[in-house]
């Protein structure tokens, strides 16, 4: 490493005092990526031809070096124009830089992980052209994109686990240009491992409105997939829901955000009227008990119920997948009775499909969403926070049976319970 560190020490020196600067075109990373690249490659036909060159062996008449060719690849510190060899015979396949090779792949990475972020493929076509002074076109950048829907399918279809204590399921609309642009949901479900981290079960696009009979669609895909059962579903409270549900997972509990049901409340009342009503509706679902929460709905009920029967009639209806939370100590309730753990994908994604606009086609749109997807949390920050919020309580003890799920694996680590302090005998499931 001294002497790597000297010879380093040695060109900055030189490039220094000769005027040459170290980025940029013509630089010096431009100059050692030149010489690097033309040194493999010359290396590469000196393995394909088994002599080196100027080696005397080259003159008995068979295949031998038949000069270079000239050729500009884009590589991460601008377009290099490298010399590669040739032979006579048209048999050499060089490795680093492969024929009709335009790019290496560190530019691709940058291009997708701009794309991720939400630039369009004019924004990243600018980008390349300040930044690395290359010239790429929006077809180029649209094929190098293309790339991520083989890991996508592979994605798509992966084996999941058996019991996930928690699924959070909600779907985001965007706009498809298919005929006439219309909005379509593109549909998200996040499940909370055993181990307490996050996992992005599937990404699915619908034909129309969001709909329950979609939904039981993709939650019977996820059974086939291998998950046998999940403890507790949390959703926006969509119609027909709870029975889709239940067709799938008979045992699952299935809890309405609480967000979804104030904003669903507030639609059938009076702007003026909001702040008092939020006020009156707090008591329910902050209450310690099911009990409690239905004592104080009566009071809400007989203060508003006379200028708001529409809301009063909301609530009953919801009343049984909206209270299954409150059967759970106070860290579990602030985190399973909303949608939150979602809304935070669907504002990256919401980020990532705003700066296009529209789309031409469905999987344009599946593309864009998957990338957004997987762009979350590089620095793995994110996911450290996620697990400290799923650590069991200290001295919590697990209730469950402790049922072995899948051969071969322990009870215990596949206890969901033990990790987010849920409780899966019959009498709190249902």
């Amino acid at each position: 490493m001294a002497v790597e560190q000297r010879l380093i020490d040695q060109l900055v020196d030189r490039a220094q005092a000769e005027g040459l600067k170290l980025t940029g075109e013509g630089g010096l990373l431009q100059q050692l990526t030149k010489r690097l690249l033309e040194s493999a490659l010359e290396g590469e036909m000196t393995d394909h031809l088994g002599y080196d060159k100027h080696d005397a062996a080259g003159r008995n008449g068979e295949n031998s070096r038949n000069g270079t060719r000239s050729k500009t690849v884009l590589t991460d510190v601008g377009p290099v124009e490298i010399s590669v060899p040739r032979d006579r015979e048209g048999s050499f396949e060089p490795r680093i830089v492969k024929k009709r090779q335009k790019r290496l792949t560190g530019v691709d990475e940058i291009v997708i992980s701009l794309a991720a972020k939400g630039l369009t493929t004019g924004e990243v076509q600018a980008h390349l052209a300040e930044v690395y002074g290359a010239e790429v076109s929006r077809q180029t950048i649209s094929t190098i994109t293309d790339k991520v829907m083989d890991g996508m399918t592979e994605w798509q279809n992966r084996p999941l686990d058996p019991v996930y204590p928690v699924v959070f399921i909600d779907a985001i609309h965007v706009k498809i240009r298919d005929g006439a642009v219309a909005n379509r949901p593109i549909y998200v479900a996040l499940a909370v491992t055993s181990e307490g981290t996050r996992d992005i079960l599937g990404l699915w696009a619908g034909d129309g409105g969001e709909g329950a009979k979609h939904w039981l669609a993709i939650l019977t895909e996820l059974k086939n997939r291998g998950v046998n059962d999940v403890l507790m579903l949390v959703c926006d409270g969509l119609k027909g829901l709870p029975d889709a549900v239940g067709t799938v997972w008979p045992a699952t509990i299935v809890q309405t955000c609480v967000v979804h049901l104030l904003r669903a409340s507030f639609r059938y009342a009076a702007r003026q009227d909001w702040e008092k009503m939020a006020k009156a509706l707090k008591p329910v679902y902050t209450a310690p008990t099911e009990d409690a929460a239905l004592e104080r709905f009566t009071e809400f009920a007989d203060t508003w119920g006379g200028k708001y029967p529409a809301v009063v009639r909301l609530w009953e209806n919801a009343w049984e997948e909206f209270t299954p939370f409150l059967r759970f100590d106070a860290e579990i309730r602030r985190i399973v009775c909303t949608t939150n753990a979602i809304e935070s994908v669907n504002a990256r994604i919401r980020r990532a499909v705003k700066a296009r606009g529209h789309f031409p086609n469905e999987q344009a749109a599946l593309k864009c969403v998957y990338m957004a997807v997987m762009s979350l949390d590089p620095t793995g920050t994110g996911r450290k926070r996620w697990t400290q919020r799923w650590l069991s309580r200290p001295g919590a003890r697990c209730r469950c049976s402790h049922r072995s799920v899948s051969p071969g694996r322990s009870p215990n680590p596949a206890c969901a319970s033990r990790r987010t302090g849920l409780s899966t005998d019959s009498a709190v499931r249902r």
